[in-house]
């Protein structure tokens, strides 16, 4: 679980997050949804430690992130995965090279278990036939597999990924947000997922926190974001005419019981 508690974020005179306060449940899909604009991605950050909010916290399973001492931050570090917006793979490493990367760079495993948990999340998240493909040899997709499985190869606590169907036909949007969803499930981890895609709110929204202006204007589940009177929530989701189509049926649902 993580805390946020009234946290500030300004930069010069323009204040982006006005103290914030809500919660990430662990074994959830946490999605960040608002306009450009609105805090999402400062927010994101907050939570990574790449910006420092100007006051209130961030509390990471009980531990207090402005109070960790320097060796404290270094070890939730490596409590946390990350999947970018565009993968972020690096282009002359084969796709098992990707995900072994973590593994080299932040434990003392040996050559042969890093191979076996590589092999292992390679198959967990359905890679086939891939591990010595290069990124630019295989699909979009599969890139965002092989950004998955190095976010999960070093069986994170806490999981954050910045628009992760990014770049993705609809479809495959489906098949990785279910992917993230089941894995986030399976594993336990607090997975905190920034987006602008409705598909993903109805897919696999299970805590939404959705921001305007930098305040919290609302939060709750997926069904629940269909029923809800709060007008900034509905003039921001209602303005996809598929959201439209999807209140009317539910509404119609609800009068016919």
């Amino acid at each position: 679980m993580i805390e946020v508690k009234n946290v500030i974020k300004s930069f010069g005179d323009q204040t982006v997050l006005k103290g914030i306060t809500t919660t990430f449940e662990t074994g959830k899909t946490n999605l960040i949804i608002g306009q450009s604009g609105s805090g999402k991605t400062v927010l994101l950050k907050s939570l990574l430690g790449i910006h420092t909010p100007d006051s209130g916290d961030i509390v990471f399973d009980g531990r207090e992130y402005q109070s960790l001492t320097d060796d404290e931050k270094r070890t939730l570090r490596t409590e946390i995965g990350m999947v970018f917006q565009g993968s972020a793979l690096f282009d002359s490493m084969t796709v098992e090279e990707n995900i072994a990367f973590p593994l080299k760079m932040f434990t003392n495993k040996r050559e042969k278990e890093i191979k076996e948990r590589v092999d292992f999340v390679i198959d967990r998240v359905k890679l086939i036939n891939a591990h010595k493909k290069l990124p630019s040899e295989i699909s979009g997709g599969m890139q965002k597999r092989v950004a998955i499985a190095r976010a999960i190869v070093n069986n994170p606590k806490y999981l954050f990924c910045d628009e992760p169907n990014s770049g993705l036909d609809p479809k495959t949007s489906v098949v990785i947000d279910n992917l993230i969803q089941e894995i986030t499930e399976e594993y336990q981890i607090t997975t905190v997922i920034n987006t602008h895609d409705m598909n993903s709110v109805m897919e696999i929204g299970a805590n939404i926190v959705f921001l305007k202006e930098g305040l919290l204007a609302w939060q709750g589940d997926k069904s629940q974001i269909f029923t809800t009177d709060n007008e900034a929530v509905t003039d921001f989701v209602y303005s996809s005419e598929l959201f439209k189509k999807v209140r009317n049926a539910q509404l119609k649902e609800l009068h016919n019981k």
